[in-house]
Formats: C-alpha cells, sequence, structure tokens
C-alpha cells in the first residue's frame, strides 16, 4: 500500500496544469485555465484547472480530481500506475510499503515546510512593497527597459540596505526558519559563541524564484552597482533545489505552449527582459549548469527545447555541460537546439541591438544537438591525420555512449563514420554503444546460396552501384521481397540494411569495400559495375522502382490467386480483396506519374 503521506507529496510537487496541458490544450482564463473537456464531446471550454486548488472539473459532464484522478480517468491506468507515472515524471520513487515515520515526525516535517513556505511569502511581499520607494532600483530597471507591468508578472521587489530590515516583517527575527529559507544568515566566532544575525540580501533588485504552482521558494538578487558577487542566490533549502528549479517557468508556461518551444537563457535578467520584448516562452537556469533534471522538465512542458549562450568561452562552456545534460533524454521525437549569439552579446542586448525579427531568425538557425555533438568531437582536431580522426573518436565515444539507442544517435553514427573514414558498424563496436542498430555482418558465403536473378539481381546491382537509392527502399518493399523466396529476401534485406547505414553520402566505392569486408558474395556483381561505364544515379532510381513496383505487384497477384483458398469468411474475404486491387490501383498510378514526368 502506497503510503498517504507519499501521496500527498507527490501531488505537492506535481502541477496539475502541466499535468493535464500534456493532454488537453488549456488557456488561461482568469485565475484558471480552461479547455475542451477530454471526457466528453463538446464545442464550448466547459472544463476548468485551478493552480491554486490543484483540482479540475467539467461543469458539462461533472468529471473532476486531482492529477492523479485525472491520470486515471484519461488514459485507463490503475491507481498505482498513476501514481507511479507522476512520481517518475517529478523524479520521486514509489516506496513498496507503508513507511516508518512516526506520525509526530510526520507532522513535524509537515509543519516545516508550511513554515518556510509561509516566510518565503512574507519575504516576497516585503520586497516588492521596498521597490516602489526605491527610485535607484526603479531607475536600474527601467535603464534595462522593463515596464511596471512586466516587473509586477515576475513579482520584482528591492531587499533596501541594512543588515536586519526583515525584522520589521518577522518579529521573531530569531527564529530558525528565517535561517533554514535561506533568508538571513548566522555568523559565529571561531569557537562557535557570539552568533551575529543578518539579512542574506541587501541593497539588490530581488527576483522571486517560484514553483510550478506558483509559490515563491527562493530568490536572487542583483546588485545595482558593480559589487560582487553580481547574483546572489537563495541557498539550497527544504524547498529548493536549484538543479531541479528553472527561474520563469511558472510564468513563462502558457507562452512556451504557445510558442512551441522553450528558450533556455543564462540569467534572470534575459528572461525578464526577453519577456518585455515579445519572448515570454524563455526561462533560465538559477546560477548553476543545466542538469539532467532541467531537461527532462523542460521536454515535460514541450517538443522543442533551444539553449540561448552567450558566444565567449564561457558560454561554449556552459553549452557544453547542456549537451551532456540533455545526450540522456534525447529521442527521436523531441528537437533540441544549441543558438550562440556573437561574443559581445547577450540575448537582452542582442534584441536590443539588432530587433525582435532578427533573433526569432538567430532561433530559426541554431544549432541542431546532432550538429553540435560532432562539432564538439571535432575540437581543433586535424582530420587530415588518421591521430587527428582517432582523437575525435575519442572524444565522441562518450557522448555517444550517454545517448539511448535511437535514430538521431544512428544518424550522428552516420556523420562521424564519414569524416573519420571508418563504417558506422565499426564505430558502434569501438564504442560499445548499448543495442547497435547499424547490421554486424552479411549474408553466408555465396557458395552455400542460391545465385540471385531476374528481378531481384536487376535490385541489387542497382543499390550496390548506387547504395543512396536504399534510403528509398520503404518497408512494404521489404515485405515484398518474401516473393522471392526467404533466402532472397534475407540477402536483399541486409543488402539494403548495408546500403542504408552509409547514408547519403554511400558511393559505390565505399559500398564495395564493405561488402569486400563481408566475404565474396558480391564479387561477380562489383565486377560487372566495375567494367562498365558508370551510370547515372536518377536514371537507375527509375529503375529501382520500377523494378520494386513489379516485385510488390507480383506480391499482391499471388496474394489473390490464394484469397479464395485462405479460409477466411465471405466479408473478410470481400474486405482483403478490396484492399489488394486498390494496392494494384496505386502502383499503377505510380508508374503512370513517372511516364508522364520523363
Amino acid at each position: 500500500m502506497i503510503p498517504q503521506t507519499f501521496i500527498a507529496d507527490l501531488l505537492n510537487r506535481v502541477d496539475i496544469v502541466d499535468v493535464v496541458g500534456r493532454y488537453v490544450q488549456l488557456k488561461k482564463g482568469g485565475a484558471n485555465f480552461m479547455g475542451l473537456c477530454p471526457f466528453h464531446s463538446e464545442k464550448s471550454p466547459s472544463f476548468t484547472v485551478s493552480p491554486t486548488k490543484q483540482f479540475y472539473h467539467c461543469f458539462g459532464c461533472g468529471a473532476h480530481g486531482t492529477s492523479i484522478g485525472f491520470m486515471i480517468e484519461y488514459s485507463g491506468m490503475g491507481f498505482v500506475d498513476a501514481v507511479k507515472e507522476l512520481a517518475q515524471s517529478v523524479g520521486m520513487v514509489v516506496p513498496e510499503q507503508d513507511d516508518k515515520i512516526p506520525p509526530a515526525q510526520r507532522a513535524q516535517i509537515q509543519a516545516q515546510s508550511l513554515a518556510l513556505t509561509d516566510a518565503m511569502t512574507k519575504a516576497g511581499d516585503y520586497y516588492k512593497l521596498q521597490l516602489r520607494s526605491a527610485p535607484t532600483a526603479i531607475a536600474y530597471l527601467k535603464g534595462r527597459g522593463l515596464t511596471g507591468e512586466i516587473a509586477a508578472r515576475f513579482g520584482l521587489g528591492y531587499a533596501p540596505p541594512g543588515w536586519d530590515n526583515l525584522r520589521s516583517v518577522f518579529p521573531d527575527y530569531e527564529a530558525v526558519v528565517l535561517a533554514e529559507s535561506g533568508l538571513v544568515i548566522d555568523k559565529v566566532d571561531e569557537d562557535g559563541n557570539n552568533r551575529k544575525r543578518y539579512d542574506r540580501f541587501r541593497e539588490r533588485v530581488m527576483f522571486p524564484i517560484r514553483n510550478t504552482k506558483g509559490q515563491v521558494i527562493a530568490f536572487g538578487g542583483r546588485v545595482l552597482d558593480h559589487g560582487e558577487p553580481k547574483y546572489l542566490n537563495s541557498p539550497e533549502t527544504p524547498l529548493f533545489s536549484k538543479g531541479f528549479e528553472l527561474y520563469g517557468l511558472f510564468e513563462a508556461r502558457q507562452a512556451i505552449r504557445d510558442a512551441g518551444y522553450v528558450l533556455v537563457t543564462e540569467g534572470y535578467m534575459d528572461v525578464v527582459a526577453l519577456a518585455q520584448m515579445g519572448f515570454p516562452q524563455a526561462v533560465a537556469t538559477l546560477g548553476t549548469a543545466c542538469t539532467p533534471h532541467h531537461v527532462q522538465k523542460l521536454l515535460r512542458q514541450t517538443d522543442t527545447v533551444i539553449f540561448s549562450f552567450d558566444g565567449d568561452k564561457a558560454g561554449r562552456r556552459a553549452a557544453r555541460r547542456a549537451l551532456e545534460a540533455c545526450l540522456p533524454h534525447v529521442s527521436d521525437n523531441k528537437t533540441i537546439k544549441f543558438l550562440f549569439l556573437p561574443t559581445e552579446h547577450d540575448p537582452d542586448s542582442y534584441v536590443r541591438a539588432y530587433g525582435k525579427e532578427a533573433f526569432e531568425q538567430e532561433i530559426q538557425e541554431a544549432m541542431p544537438l546532432s550538429q553540435f555533438l560532432i562539432r564538439e568531437a571535432m575540437g581543433e582536431h586535424d582530420m587530415g591525420s588518421p591521430e587527428g580522426r582517432a582523437r575525435m573518436q575519442f572524444d565522441a565515444k562518450p557522448l555517444l555512449q550517454a545517448m539511448a539507442p535511437t535514430a538521431l544517435r544512428l544518424q550522428i553514427v552516420h556523420g562521424l563514420a564519414q569524416m573519420t573514414m571508418t563504417s558506422p558498424y565499426e564505430i558502434e563496436v569501438l564504442f560499445e554503444l548499448q543495442k547497435p542498430t547499424a547490421p554486424a555482418k552479411m549474408a553466408p558465403a555465396r557458395s552455400q546460396r542460391t545465385q540471385p536473378k531476374g528481378l531481384e539481381l536487376q535490385i541489387m546491382r542497382v543499390l550496390v552501384a548506387h547504395p543512396p537509392l536504399a534510403l528509398e527502399v520503404d518497408q512494404a518493399a521489404l515485405d515484398a521481397f518474401q516473393h522471392f523466396g526467404a533466402e532472397a529476401a534475407e540477402r536483399l534485406t541486409q543488402l539494403v540494411g548495408a546500403a542504408q547505414m552509409l547514408g547519403e553520402a554511400g558511393n559505390f566505392a565505399a559500398f564495395a569495400q564493405h561488402l569486400k569486408s563481408q566475404g565474396d558474395e558480391f564479387d561477380p556483381i562489383i565486377g560487372e559495375i566495375v567494367k562498365e561505364p558508370e551510370t547515372e544515379r536518377n536514371t537507375e532510381r527509375l529503375v529501382l522502382r520500377a523494378a520494386i513496383r513489379q516485385v510488390k505487384n507480383d506480391a499482391l497477384k499471388q496474394e489473390l490467386s490464394q484469397l479464395f483458398a485462405s479460409g477466411l469468411s465471405s466479408d473478410q474475404i470481400g474486405v482483403r480483396y478490396r484492399e489488394l486491387t486498390a494496392m494494384q490501383d496505386q502502383l499503377l498510378r505510380e508508374a503512370q506519374a513517372e511516364l508522364s514526368n520523363r
């Protein structure tokens, strides 16, 4: 049985707007979010999600509940599976049995959390109030182009000069909760005596850091002059872990959905300034390198993440750390890019210098993760020497090992193999990659197999001469190869896979070398191609398409001839007959279209 304390903690960690927003398009409507109910058909939205109550309710059908309830109702999963799904999304582990925390201790933990949240809320209100009567801070913010509306949206404030200003907010200035929340610092002498307490933040513009429910959990403070440190953040507390939190995410959630991507910057001011200038989908890490937890949280918000870094050395180092954090979470349905601005600019200054449209263009042209990874591995190595190519492979190895065996990883392997004059299979073996995707070997020796002839031989000749054409061979064609028989189908399938492994940059020479390394199976075909004049790829493409259409058509005819002896019912035969004849018609139309285009 899952402990109720864990359930309560889970519901406190997840945000129902995020949970529901993965499946329902939500729009802000007052204090709540609105959308079309997923549980009944409706044209006008009557489905509401409350971020403060962490509850959903449909005024049309009456459906309502928490994040757990939504997962159960929407996906049909059981209670335990729904809890596990949500727990995994926030990095929690579901206990297998009831916890052993005594009720009194449990109550103490809950009371501490409430006390910390209350202290941070009061401090945030105090700092906001102080900003109204701080002309130097107001002038600074106006100088950065910020309006009062944006300052209010992000809850900006000001910590005035003085060592114990928070004494006016908290009558019990010596309370333990003030130190636990990081609002004050206790300084003691070498003997641990003569403790002196003072405010952590002084003479700084204050940026409240909110969790996904909008609660203030920490602060970032920026000096107005050239003092050090330029930015001062709250320490790690029971409420705040900088490796998990992102500044501005609470404010940016809807904008991220609307824009279709999130822009990750390096600082608080970048986020606020970009929101002012028309890019409210920006967030920032909190004075630390990007972590896998940050990436996981971002990819739950959107399918596209774009990291923006300064073009200087520090920006490059930060980009490298972000790349490493992203690799475990790379998948084929997500897009991760890296935007590098000129050395003298950050996002704020770039937009001011060149305008919104220019920055949008930079975002559109951001470097894909695959390209950045290859560039990082290549570094300054001499790709004209064996040593340089080997060093590139050495530097790329840990990066590729961190990735799951996805199609994107295979594409990167192709690129790396081409640059280092090796084959994708050799890269995967050398790097000891988990679940290699490149085929390991070709078919058995020719002496043990029947010889190819007819259409099979024609297709093989085209693929050996022009291996990139294999990229056009679809699964339907591979299935139709069974018409040649199991042995020929296996041979063709392996040949197609080996040719596709070389990618678009493959050529006859490289492919012939690869085939020879696997045995003498294709020596006769290679020999014939070498003797003949080089054929034109587009011409051979038409030959290949015609041959594959013929194979598909022959396979369809064979199935049609066997259909009435298949033992299916009359209705089933009728359905399949129409399907097969429709596929034949489609093949005919494709052939006629190619003839008309010649």
